[in-house]
């Protein structure tokens, strides 16, 4: 049998990390169904990511799968995430993204709704800015780009980079979906999901009492 074109051991370190990160993020209703995906950064050439279809609060090793940065499966039979490709364009145009979380909370949902014709969610002036990397004040302001669902990953893909291309980003909605947020680790891209969750929160409750 030939060897594998990455490392096992680090297969398997990685797809414990997400596993117990991805189980307290399904124990808060962020994963409904077998919606959300996850991933991260394997080596140079592969990303371990969710296999499809799977019970996110109840993963297992087995549920952790190796893809190349086109998409493609690598030593296995499994299916990836349909939005594996959302996953690897941001492996491949960044070397130092690490992790990629991808959920579909209440709070996230809701506001891609309400801010799809806007097209973004502004987030202003919240102490909590400062949780994403770069940010050293609340005096600060970030758009959170909205983009309209489609079943066309590539032309997902396609808009994404376009974004990319004009700001820093941190993370995305789409309409009706959910949000992405990445980091150069599993820790910073946890911590930019809970930010992005706890401000979004923010700005949907002061809309419910201004009725802005």
């Amino acid at each position: 049998m030939s060897a594998l074109p990455y490392d096992h051991h680090r297969l398997c370190e990685l797809a414990g990390e997400l596993i117990v990160n991805v189980r307290e993020l399904s124990a808060r209703g962020w994963t409904p169904a077998t919606s959300s995906n996850f991933s991260h950064r394997l080596d140079a050439r592969h990303a371990a990511i969710t296999v499809s279809g799977r019970d996110k609060g109840r993963l297992r090793e087995s549920d952790i799968m190796v893809v190349d940065l086109d998409g493609a499966a690598v030593g296995s039979e499994h299916r990836p995430s349909a939005e594996t490709l959302l996953h690897t364009q941001l492996y491949r145009r960044f070397g130092d993204i690490g992790c990629i979380l991808h959920t579909h909370s209440h709070n996230q949902t809701v506001a891609s709704r309400l801010y799809a014709g806007a097209g973004h969610v502004r987030l202003e002036g919240y102490e909590l800015l400062k949780a994403f990397t770069g940010n050293t004040t609340h005096e600060a302001a970030i758009d959170v780009p909205v983009l309209p669902n489609s079943q066309d990953m590539t032309t997902l893909a396609a808009q994404v980079d376009a974004l990319l291309d004009r700001q820093t980003l941190w993370g995305y909605l789409i309409d009706g979906h959910g949000l992405y947020a990445w980091g150069r680790d599993t820790a910073e891209a946890r911590r930019h999901l809970e930010a992005f969750e706890f401000l979004l929160g923010c700005e949907l409750e002061l809309r419910r009492l201004t009725g802005r």
